[in-house]
């Protein structure tokens, strides 16, 4: 059990609000499948473009042109970049650009209604008492913003954006860096004592600490396991109780 006496709530995804494994074996199989009609139906969308330039900045190019093979006929460049996109996918990598074009692939799961997010069953109960508490709610997630609205708009339970209030991706830099939380807490607006940082990964609980966040390890079946948890433990976000927080 955690007692929180704060004023906002930062929230993991992926073993947090949901199941590792619908990330796993359902939104990642889908872009690794998806990518190469999504950018034959939509390589000239502006979004699309910013997305292959955040890609070749990430691999260290100066810009698309200068990182993938110019010598490659358009649709040459298209499989260079779907099997790019791939490895990515494959290697689980937390780059920008990567996760900027996963976002865009899936928003269109979502629309037609292929993808709906898996979220725990206490979930959405428990980001309505926090509210109603008076506590703000934040999601922190290596997936871009966009893709993490997508989410939560698109869930078993319904549209549960109207809950969260702010949105941090890998532009507030890595989950594992205590940098990255010192810029949440400037956004946020708060100091860092009132925010609680729950995940379940010990080495992002560890980077939030150490910027004065408080922390909590969630534990949930098909997570990693844990040797001797160095955070608060939680096995479920009823496992969480928080004050009543009324704004002068």
């Amino acid at each position: 059990m955690i007692r929180f006496r704060g004023r906002r709530v930062l929230l993991d995804i992926e073993g947090t609000t949901s199941d590792i494994a619908f990330v796993r074996d359902v939104l990642f199989p889908y872009a690794h499948r998806e990518v190469g009609a999504f950018l034959t139906a939509n390589s000239g969308q502006p979004a699309v473009l910013q997305a292959l330039e955040q890609m070749a900045r990430d691999a260290g190019a100066a810009g698309f042109s200068s990182w993938c093979p110019r010598t490659l006929d358009p649709s040459s460049q298209r499989a260079w970049v779907c099997a790019e996109v791939r490895r990515l996918i494959k290697s689980d990598s937390k780059t920008t650009g990567l996760k900027t074009l996963q976002g865009l692939i899936w928003a269109a799961g979502y629309r037609d209604g292929t993808l709906r997010a898996h979220v725990y069953p206490e979930v959405p109960n428990a980001l309505v008492r926090w509210r109603q508490a008076g506590l703000s709610l934040a999601i922190y997630s290596s997936g871009s913003i966009a893709a993490q609205k997508l989410f939560f708009g698109h869930t078993i339970a319904g549209d549960l954006t109207h809950h969260l209030s702010g949105y941090f991706d890998t532009t507030s830099g890595p989950k594992r860096s205590a940098d990255s939380y010192h810029r949440i807490v400037e956004a946020s607006a708060l100091k860092a004592a009132d925010i609680l940082f729950l995940s379940d990964i010990p080495e992002e609980l560890d980077a939030a600490r150490l910027a004065g966040l408080e922390t909590g390890l969630v534990v949930r079946p098909g997570n990693a396991p844990v040797g001797q948890p160095a955070h608060p433990v939680v096995t479920t976000l009823d496992d969480v109780e928080v004050s009543c927080f009324v704004a002068a």
